[in-house]
């Protein structure tokens, strides 16, 4: 049989990650920990997945009159999605990791990383954690948590050390 590209042999990692610095955290030390020193035979293909919001899923907002306010809404989350994306993947070319394949996908975080996993057939997800309270999490929900219990593969939750 023929062998195809070792890429797309390797089990996929998956990174979820939002536009906040715990999430980029994650990012780095996963690249830090599996990426960095394996030049270009990593031991996994790593995928990034942004999920992007909508205007109605954050606030409950639509119907008539919430049109201009929606737009706005709309076209920052887009404009944050690009950023993210953008900062993302320059932090896998500075660790010289330059086939990763960095996504957006709109919805609520908790579903589109576990569906994420799903279609990439993830072996390994990874996300990192706010370090909400118990009172923040219950009222805000966690993305991690959900993942944890909810994602088809082994899940990595990374914390970012807290300053001293």
């Amino acid at each position: 049989m023929a062998s195809s590209s070792s890429s797309s042999e390797k089990p996929v990692m998956l990174v979820g990650i939002d536009d906040c610095e715990h999430s980029f955290y994650a990012l780095e030390w996963t690249l830090d920990r599996f990426f960095l020193n394996f030049g270009p035979d990593y031991p996994y293909k790593l995928v990034v997945v942004h999920a992007r919001p909508t205007p109605s899923s954050v606030l409950g907002v639509g119907g008539p009159g919430s049109g201009n306010f929606v737009t706005v809404m709309e076209l920052d989350f887009k404009r944050r999605a690009a950023k993210t994306v953008e900062k993302a993947t320059e932090m896998c070319k500075n660790k010289s990791v330059n086939d990763a394949t960095v996504e957006v996908v709109e919805g609520d975080p908790r579903n589109v990383i576990c569906e994420a996993v799903d279609k990439h057939h993830a072996a390994v997800l990874v996300v990192g954690s706010h370090g909400y309270g118990i009172l923040k999490r219950a009222v805000l929900g966690s993305v991690s948590d959900y993942c944890a219990h909810h994602a088809n593969c082994s899940v990595t939750i990374v914390k970012k050390p807290k300053k001293l």
